[in-house]
């Protein structure tokens, strides 16, 4: 009896860490103008400090070099139940894997002033772990003050309506 997908979903193995680590910090301070999901090189422990929850983003970006993406400045963690000679270095350079149309279009975007690449979430999609790394431009100071000021409108008018609803 096959499993649809919502089955497999819901099957989640249960590890206690979470599935997707986000960069929450990016889109408060970049505009995101693209998202584009590449794999990850990674080794064994990597995998299971993911799954874990045990790693961090916030600092990292990414970079062409040599006609490669490199994800740059993301730790993860080494794994605790894992040997000493298993072990991997927590701040190495990973590898991104993306197709070659992809990283032209990638490359044309960087070649513009003020474009940045920037990691937005680490997750599991079939068993692989992927990265979504977004095309970025920076926010000014004032931006970001207008943004949250915007948010915290909706926000009270979402708690009025509620509000008035009763």
């Amino acid at each position: 009896m096959a499993r649809t997908k919502a089955n497999k979903q819901a099957s989640a193995p249960s590890g206690g860490g979470a599935r997707r680590v986000s960069n929450r910090k990016a889109f408060h301070d970049y505009y995101i103008v693209e998202k584009i999901e590449c794999g990850l090189a990674l080794v064994g422990t990597e995998i299971k400090s993911i799954r874990a929850g045990l790693a961090k983003i916030d600092e990292g970006y990414a970079r062409l070099q040599d006609g490669e993406l490199w994800l740059i400045g993301v730790s993860i963690a080494q794994y605790p139940n894992a040997s000493g000679l298993l072990q991997h270095e927590p701040l190495r350079n990973r590898k991104l894997l993306i197709h070659r149309r992809q990283l032209e279009q990638i490359q044309s975007h960087v070649r513009q002033k003020g474009k940045t690449l920037v990691p937005l979430a680490i997750y599991f999609k079939g068993g692989w772990a992927k990265c979504e790394i977004g095309i970025a431009e920076g926010k000014r100071e004032f931006d970001k003050r207008d943004a949250l000021r915007t948010r915290d409108q909706k926000r009270e008018i979402t708690r009025e309506m509620n509000r008035r609803k009763r």
